[in-house]
C-alpha cells in the first residue's frame, strides 16, 4: 500500500495483509461550491482549515429549502476511499446533517453514489469509508437536518481522502458496494419480513453502553436509502447484548442484555415496539431460538443480571408467558474460558429441530440436544470432532433438509487468545443422537467475532473477525472475507473491504441476494466505534467480464402462505434449475439463530412453471418468513419473493 507524507494522513491500520491508508490532499489547491450559502458563512469555510468558522445554507432574507449540495473539486482524477464531514464546533448544532448521499464524479456530470444514510446529531466528526472509487469530484447532498431543526446544513469542515492506485476485484470475488451511514452502532440487527428493511440498534446511547431504560435504534430501508432513527423507550428496555429470536408472525423477539430481565418485540406490521413478559433468570449474552411449535426457548448468558445457573427457559408469545425448563441445564453447554462462567455460557449456537428439539452446536467443543417438552431434556450431541472451544465463532444451517450446519473459527477463550481457522460440518438427524462432525478444509484466515450468512446458492460468506480477539479494538482485523463452497467443502478469498467488522459486528442476508454487513464498536471516544454498514454483491451477481449477470424473475406465487408440506407453483420469465428457500435473520455477537436454508429441486417447468414441495416438518420448515429465490443454471438467484410457512 503506498503512504504519503502530504498534509494528514489516517491511517486504519490492521494486518500486514489488509492495511488500508489514504492521503488527504492538500486542500489549498482544492475548490468548494454550493447550491446555498448563508453572506457570511461562505462554502469555502470548509476547506480553510479553521475549524471555529462554517459553512451554512441561507437562512436570511428566505431560507434555502432542501436537497443542499456542496461540492469540492480536488482539481485531479484520482481515487478517492473517504470522506470527513465536521459538524460546526461553535456549540450550536443548526445544520447538523441527518440524511445524505455522497457522490462522485470524473466529469461534474455523471455521477456515482458511493455512501448514503443518516448521521447523528451531534458535532464529533464523521468519515465515511468506502470502495476506492476514480473521481475528481465529491458531491454531499443534505435531505434532512439532524435534529429536525430547519431546512437548512452547515459544515465546519470537509475532507477527502485518496490514493493514487487501486486493483478492481476480479468478478469471482464480489464487490464492496454501497456504505451505509447510521446514527447508531449497529450492534444488533433483524431484517423485518413485511417491510425488508434492516432494523438496528446499539444500546441506551448511540455509541456507547452502560445505561438503563430505553434503547437507540434505527431503521434502513434499502428501497429508498433512508436511515431513520428512532428512541424506543415504551418498552423500558436497554436492549444492548440481548438475545435474538424472529416468531412464527415475524416479530424480531428480543431478551435481556442490560435489562437483563427484559423483553421486547418488534411488530414490523405496525413498525413498532411493544414490551412483553419478563424471563425468569435475567440473562446477557444468551441465545434463543424459535422452535418448531412457535415457542422461544433461551439458554446461558452470565455477561449479566447474575452469574451462573442460567438453565434453560422458554417463552410462549400466544399467552406471553416464560416458564422455565429444569431439565434443561446449562452446565453440559459451557466452555473452559479462563475468565469463568461469565464468559463460559455465552452465544450458544442452537438450531430448532424436529418435535420441540433445539440442537446446541456450540461454541463448546460438547454438542447437546435440549428438549423444550415438559419441563425440558438434555442429552449429549457428542463432540465437534478435535475442534477447540470455538467461542465467537460461527455456525450456519445451510441446508435443513440434510441437517447440515457448517462452524467456523472461533477461540478457545472469549478475548485474548488466538482464534482459530478450523472448519467442520456437523449434520444431526434423530433428536437425542450423537451427531457427526467432520473436519474440513480450513479458513485462510484466523477469526473470531467474525459473521457468516448463507446465500441462495447454498454457499456461506464468512466475513469480519480478528486473528487474536480483543473487544472494541481493530487490531489484527481481517478484511479479506472468504466463501465457502459445500459441494467441495473449500473457501475462496472474496474482495477485501476497508472497514473492520469485529467484536458487535453483524451481517445478515437482503431480499436482493447481496449481504448487509455493519457495525464494530460501541465504546464511547473511542476510536473503534463504526456508525455503518456496507453493501457484498456476491460473485453471482457478476459475469467473469465484471457486468451484471441478468437475473431470473421469479413472476407469480400461488400463494403467499403455505402450511408445511404444502407445494408452491411459481412462474419465473425464463428457465431456473433451482429455489432456495431461507429464513428471514436476526444478528448480533456472531449468532444469527434465525436463518437457514432449504434447497429446492423442483418439478414441473414446462411454460417457465414449477412445483415447489414445502418440506412437512416443522422442525425442517421453522414456520414463518422465509425468502424465496429462484437460481438459473449459471448460478445466478432472482430477487426473493417473501413467502410465510405455517
Amino acid at each position: 500500500m503506498l503512504f504519503s507524507t502530504q498534509c494528514r494522513v489516517w491511517v486504519l491500520a490492521f494486518l500486514s495483509q489488509s492495511l488500508f491508508a489514504g492521503d488527504v490532499t492538500a486542500q489549498t489547491v482544492w475548490s468548494v461550491t454550493a447550491s446555498s450559502s448563508q453572506v457570511g458563512n461562505p462554502a469555502s469555510n470548509v476547506l480553510d482549515s479553521d475549524t471555529s468558522t462554517f459553512w451554512h445554507t441561507q437562512y436570511t432574507p428566505t431560507v434555502a429549502n432542501f436537497p443542499h449540495t456542496i461540492t469540492i473539486d480536488i482539481k485531479n482524477a484520482t481515487f478517492v476511499n473517504a470522506f470527513t464531514y465536521l459538524p460546526r464546533q461553535d456549540g450550536n448544532s443548526n445544520g447538523n446533517i441527518g440524511q445524505h448521499t455522497i457522490d462522485v464524479s470524473t466529469d461534474n456530470t455523471t455521477w456515482t453514489k458511493v455512501a448514503q444514510g443518516n448521521w447523528l446529531d451531534d458535532s464529533s466528526q464523521k468519515q465515511v469509508i468506502f470502495t476506492p472509487r476514480s473521481a475528481r469530484y465529491i458531491r454531499l447532498t443534505a435531505f434532512s437536518e439532524a435534529g429536525g431543526r430547519g431546512t437548512w446544513a452547515s459544515a465546519a469542515t470537509l475532507s477527502v481522502t485518496t490514493q493514487p492506485t487501486f486493483s478492481a476485484p476480479t468478478a469471482s470475488q464480489g464487490q464492496w458496494g454501497l456504505t451505509i451511514d447510521f446514527p447508531v452502532v449497529p450492534v444488533a440487527i433483524g431484517l423485518a419480513p413485511t417491510t425488508g428493511q434492516v432494523v438496528a440498534w446499539s444500546a441506551n446511547a448511540a455509541g456507547s453502553f452502560g445505561g438503563t431504560g430505553l434503547t437507540q435504534t434505527a431503521t434502513y430501508d434499502p428501497a429508498t436509502g433512508n436511515v431513520t432513527k428512532r428512541t424506543v423507550t415504551n418498552t423500558a428496555h436497554d436492549m444492548f447484548c440481548p438475545g435474538i429470536s424472529m416468531d412464527f408472525n415475524g416479530r424480531i423477539t428480543v431478551t435481556g442484555g442490560d435489562d437483563a430481565a427484559k423483553t421486547s418485540i418488534y411488530d414490523s406490521l405496525a413498525s413498532n415496539w411493544l414490551p412483553a413478559a419478563n424471563m425468569q433468570l435475567a440473562r446477557g449474552y444468551q441465545s434463543s431460538a424459535t422452535v418448531s411449535d412457535g415457542r422461544i426457548f433461551t439458554i446461558g448468558g452470565s455477561w449479566s443480571g447474575g452469574q451462573g445457573g442460567k438453565n434453560g427457559e422458554i417463552y410462549n408469545p400466544t399467552a406471553n408467558t416464560w416458564t422455565l425448563l429444569p431439565g434443561a441445564p446449562v452446565a453440559p453447554m459451557l466452555t473452559n474460558d479462563s475468565n469463568g462462567v461469565y464468559r463460559q455460557d455465552n452465544h450458544a449456537w442452537l438450531f430448532a429441530w424436529k418435535n420441540g428439539n433445539v440442537f446446541q452446536a456450540g461454541p463448546s467443543k460438547a454438542m447437546n440436544w435440549y428438549s423444550t417438552s415438559g419441563s425440558g431434556n438434555q442429552t449429549s450431541g457428542g463432540t465437534r470432532a478435535a475442534d477447540t472451544d470455538a467461542m465467537c465463532g460461527t455456525a450456519t444451517m445451510y441446508d435443513a433438509v440434510a441437517g447440515k450446519i457448517v462452524s467456523m473459527g472461533g477461540s478457545p477463550n472469549y478475548e485474548n487468545n488466538d482464534a482459530t481457522t478450523n472448519t467442520h460440518v456437523i449434520t444431526i438427524g434423530a433428536p437425542g443422537t450423537a451427531a457427526t462432525a467432520v473436519k474440513t478444509q480450513s479458513m485462510s484466515f484466523a477469526r473470531a467475532f467474525a459473521n457468516a450468512v448463507v446465500l441462495p446458492d447454498g454457499k456461506v460468506f464468512v466475513t469480519g473477525g480478528q486473528t487474536y480477539p480483543v473487544p472494541f479494538s481493530d487490531a489484527n482485523s481481517i478484511l479479506t472475507p472468504e466463501l465457502w463452497d459445500p459441494t467441495t467443502q473449500t473457501f475462496t478469498q472474496m474482495a477485501s473491504n476497508a472497514i473492520p467488522r469485529v467484536y458487535h459486528s453483524t451481517a445478515v442476508l437482503l431480499l436482493d441476494g447481496t449481504v448487509f454487513s455493519g457495525g464494530g464498536g460501541l465504546c464511547g471516544t473511542c476510536t473503534t466505534n463504526h456508525f455503518d454498514a456496507q453493501i457484498f454483491l456476491p460473485p453471482y451477481l457478476f459475469n467473469a467480464d465484471g457486468s451484471r449477470a441478468t437475473r431470473p424473475v421469479i413472476g407469480s406465487v400461488s400463494a403467499s402462505t403455505i402450511a408445511a408440506g404444502g407445494t408452491l407453483t411459481v412462474k419465473t420469465g425464463s428457465a431456473v434449475t433451482n429455489f432456495s428457500l431461507i429464513r428471514y435473520g436476526t444478528s448480533t455477537h456472531t449468532v444469527n439463530t434465525d436463518q437457514r436454508r432449504i434447497p429446492v429441486t423442483p418439478t414441473g417447468g414446462a411454460g417457465n412453471t414449477y412445483s415447489v414441495k414445502i418440506p412437512a416438518d416443522h422442525g425442517v420448515a421453522l414456520p414463518g418468513y422465509w425468502m424465496l429465490f429462484a437460481v438459473n443454471s449459471a448460478g445466478v438467484p432472482s430477487l426473493a419473493m417473501t413467502v410465510k410457512i405455517t
